[in-house]
């Protein structure tokens, strides 16, 4: 009986273990795999950067045209509070820092049509780009390892990742930002 106990009791901590490391794992922030973008970008370049996202009015929207100045991605969603609270602050940030090159996009994880809505409500000076289902992903893939909204990533004037926050930015951390 003492060994039938000690023989579940390791096979219980063996499938424990191997949860514990399947969940760790699909916490970790990784790399875009580059299938993720759409056809007809460079697979050599970074995949984030040769993503494109249709807005919500159809249009197409590539990453790399934000290329070569600060960018400040926002990923959020109409049915999410702290998003739609954080929105106003965001826009005011665009307005004040454009012309010193700084670009803000909003990654709308959402229907496009609740999107279009919305911007037709209260209008955003900054694009906006459709996601969808797939931007939780694509999120984690740039660290927001619960896959909350909202997340905000900023990527310097070449490309590269310096900032993320998951829950509402700050006026402190939009200021701490555009100092780095």
């Amino acid at each position: 009986m003492k060994r039938r106990s000690m023989l579940y009791g390791g096979v219980a901590a063996a499938a424990g273990l191997a949860g514990a490391g399947v969940a760790w794992w699909k916490i970790q922030p990784h790399q875009l795999a580059p299938e993720q973008g759409h056809a007809g970008h460079d697979a050599g370049a970074d995949p984030f950067w040769s993503l494109s996202f249709d807005t919500p009015d159809g249009k197409s929207l590539a990453m790399s045209s934000f290329r070569g100045k600060p960018l400040l991605v926002n990923f959020w969603a109409t049915w999410c509070p702290p998003c739609i609270e954080e929105l106003p602050l965001l826009d005011s940030f665009y307005k004040t820092n454009k012309a010193k090159n700084w670009q803000v996009l909003g990654l709308a994880v959402d229907q496009p049509s609740a999107v279009l809505k919305w911007l037709q409500a209260k209008p955003l000076g900054f694009a906006v780009g459709m996601a969808g289902l797939s931007g939780t992903d694509l999120s984690k893939s740039l660290g927001n390892l619960s896959g909350s909204l909202p997340f905000t990533v900023v990527f310097d004037a070449s490309g590269q990742l310096l900032h993320r926050k998951t829950g509402k930015v700050s006026p402190e951390d939009l200021a701490q930002w555009v100092r780095t």
